[in-house]
Parts: C-alpha cells; structure tokens; sequence
C-alpha cells in the first residue's frame, strides 16, 4: 500500500504521463490511454476498450513508453525486387529517394533511407527507412499507405516488378 503510494507520488512529480497519453510498457501488458491518476492506482483504457486499473508501484519497476510524447513516427520497411530487374534498381532507388524528399509529410530534417540490403536466394531486397512528421496514429497510417503506394508506382514507372518467393526443383533424369 505504501508502494503504490509512493509510486503515485513519483507519478506527480515526474510526470512521466498525463491523463489523454497513450502509454505502453514493454515489461508488462499495459497499453492504452491514462484515464486517470490517483494516489493508489492509475487507470487506463486499453485498445479494446477495457478498464486497467494498474497499482502505482508498478511504475516505479517498468519502463514506460509514452506515444503523445514522441516528435515523429516512423516508417521502416522491406520490400523485394525480382532479379531480372537487377537492372532497373538504381534507378528505382534514386526514385524512392527524390519521392521521399519531396513527400509534404515526410520530416527532411529526419535521415531517410532507401538501401540494396540483401542479395536474397530470389530476389534483391531493399529497405525504406523514414520519419514523418505528424505523430497522430491515424493520419500516420494514411501518410504510410501513401508512401507504400508511390513506391509501388516508381516500381512500375521503371517495367520492375516486386519478387515472390520462388522454388526452383531440379528433376533428375532416370538413369537406365
């Protein structure tokens, strides 16, 4: 009891999150939105719309992430390239990175990347590395789908085509 106390003191002195934040911890099984703040316990509201009443004293042992509080979000992805194309892919690089610098929500005072990182068993893989600037879960996905998409059309826009994963079976011959 104590704990929780001091636990929920610390709350109020170091602010680590506010009623409204999106809060998540790696340690525990605790995400959703702070709902409130009491001396004893803090409630959130997980994702699936359930109470989580959470004693203070835990956030004295966990870490915490804090969404609200985070300056951009993040856009990493992998995508493959068929070999045929081998090619086309500077190009097709040199696309992804002028779309990326000329993206109205992609934070340029963020690095972004766009690299050849694996020559794969079938296929050239390339990583797409950025940072928009909004934070807001929401509109972050539609600028992510956005980038997804034109990446897709410099794909085609240079006869390229996204790799498969692929089998090759040698049938031997009978030998008589």
């Amino acid at each position: 009891m104590l704990g929780n106390f001091f636990g929920g003191l610390m709350i109020f002195l170091d602010r680590p999150f506010e009623i409204g934040d999106w809060i998540r911890s790696p340690d525990k099984e605790i995400e959703g939105t702070v709902e409130n703040i009491g001396w004893r316990l803090t409630t959130i509201r997980t994702f699936d719309k359930r109470p989580l009443f959470v004693p203070n004293g835990i956030f004295s042992n966990i870490s915490v992430e804090n969404a609200q509080r985070m300056q951009n979000r993040r856009i990493k992805t992998q995508i493959s390239i068929r070999y045929d194309d081998v090619f086309k892919l500077k190009n097709i690089l040199s696309g992804i990175k002028e779309m990326l610098k000329n993206h109205p929500e992609i934070d340029q005072d963020k690095e972004s990347y766009v690299n050849l990182i694996n020559l794969g068993p079938s296929a050239l893989e390339i990583q797409i590395y950025t940072f928009t600037k909004i934070t807001k879960w929401v509109p972050y996905q539609e600028i992510q789908e956005d980038v997804l998409l034109k990446i897709l059309d410099e794909i085609k826009k240079h006869g390229a085509e996204l790799s498969y994963p692929t089998s090759t079976i040698h049938i031997a011959k009978d030998a008589k």
